[in-house]
């Protein structure tokens, strides 16, 4: 991943750096990587994430059919 300074402007190259992490996930990722997680409750996890993201998509497919 890389950011460029402008300017010598170090805060926003750091606030860009900052946002460019957390849409990929690297902050949730390093905080589940803290302590242990038991296989079961990582598996439970994973399939409540799932469900979370296939029932958004489908709300936002429904709103964009409605709109439409």
């Amino acid at each position: 991943m890389q950011v460029s300074v402008r300017d010598n402007n170090v805060e926003q190259a750091l606030r860009a750096l900052k946002k460019k992490l957390q849409r990929e996930g690297v902050f949730r990722e390093m905080k589940l990587k803290q302590h242990f997680e038991k296989p079961s409750v990582k598996r439970a996890r994973e399939q409540a994430e799932a469900i979370r993201r296939s029932r958004k998509l489908a709300r936002k497919k429904a709103q964009r059919e409605g709109a439409l």
